[in-house]
């Protein structure tokens, strides 16, 4: 059994192996009270020196992890709080029937100890989209209502080109039955032509628009960020005041401005960091895991629409999933892993339990 401790900057020097490990061990001998969760692969960094760079097209697909180092520097306790958040997901996973943990064909808030398995139920998620346009109207109706559908799709595993997923991990697609509601929508006109990446889209007095009761909404913010940058999300645990995602005005929704980048999936990887995920090649080396047991290592992003196989770290790159970097219509997956993942957030005290409430 690993020791459990917290290791947030760094990894083990001795995980050098591309196969993958579970995050939670679990001894025959131990009831479900007794789990020693294993957090000796948790970092809250990206391995920058590894990662650096844009696509073809020069954009910038997400600086969720970058913004998460900001963030960090920012809130001395916040790391503490991630990790306690990640403690909790790895033991509600554990927990939960067929894991090793849990009550036979159990499911919602069994399983025995202190810490319920994941949240089994169907969830709606109300949406507020904060838009701060350039110009009055240059954010349509259209775009915001296809954005919803999208994320509806998707969460819900009705992207038609799901079709397309190989063999090798056809078994791993996830339906995650989660919905989206457009709720209000709030606009402002600003001309700046670039609000960055430190949230100040996020703050009234810097120019924003504040988030409407994120404990109850996901907020969506609209505006231009510049330097080629698709969007980016806020983790679990950050700051009330800045929670959401932000994506760029020509990556929201269907809009043909966005080119291989505008059929609004930006959104949906965006909201996948919002509910806990990484990317999918783990910011890092093949050392460096996204916490997900069903999707395979690799080392890198994956841009354009890239061929299947394309191996990296002696496995198949999962590049059509959510979470990596390739053109809109060639990610089309979440895994039954990612899914699990999303939805401990949503256990009773957990950190999106006010959803389903």
């Amino acid at each position: 059994m690993k020791k459990v401790f917290l290791g947030l900057s760094i990894l083990l020097a001795g995980l050098t192996s591309c196969e993958k490990e579970q995050n939670v061990n679990l001894e025959e001998s131990q009831s479900p009270q007794e789990i020693t969760v294993d957090m000796s692969d948790f970092t809250l960094y990206a391995d920058n020196d590894n990662l650096t760079g844009k696509s073809a097209e020069g954009f910038e697909k997400c600086v969720s992890m970058k913004n998460l180092e900001y963030r960090l520097a920012k809130n001395k306790g916040l790391a503490k709080k991630m990790y306690d958040i990640e403690y909790n997901t790895r033991k509600a996973i554990a927990l939960k029937p067929g894991n090793g943990g849990g009550k036979p064909g159990g499911g919602g808030n069994g399983g025995g100890g202190d810490t319920p398995t994941i949240y089994e139920g169907a969830i709606s998620i109300p949406v507020v989209v904060n838009i701060i346009e350039q110009f009055s109207g240059q954010v349509t109706q259209a775009q915001i209502n296809s954005q919803i559908r999208i994320l509806n799709e998707d969460f819900q595993n009705n992207n038609t080109n799901t079709s397309n997923i190989p063999a090798e991990f056809a078994a791993d697609v996830a339906n995650l039955n989660i919905s989206f509601v457009l709720g209000s929508t709030n606009r402002k006109v600003d001309s700046r032509s670039s609000w960055g990446t430190n949230d100040a889209m996020k703050i009234p007095t810097q120019g924003g628009i504040a988030p409407t009761d994120p404990a109850n909404n996901l907020n969506l913010w609209v505006c231009e960020i510049g330097g080629g940058i698709l969007g980016y999300a806020q983790f679990p645990g950050g700051s009330s005041a800045t929670d959401g995602v932000v994506i760029g005005t020509d990556f929201f929704g269907e809009t043909s401005a966005g080119g291989i980048y505008g059929k609004g999936r930006t959104g949906t990887h965006e909201v996948g960091h919002w509910l806990n995920l990484r990317h999918i090649w783990g910011d890092g080396r093949c050392n460096r895991d996204d916490f997900v047991a069903d999707t395979p290592f690799s080392d890198r992003a994956n841009y354009n629409c890239p061929s299947y196989p394309t191996v990296h770290c002696r496995s198949a790159d999962m590049t059509m999933n959510y979470m990596d970097y390739v053109q809109d219509d060639c990610m089309y997956m979440f895994t039954n892993g990612q899914s699990d993942r999303m939805r401990a957030l949503f256990v009773p005290e957990g950190p999106k339990a006010d959803f389903v409430n």
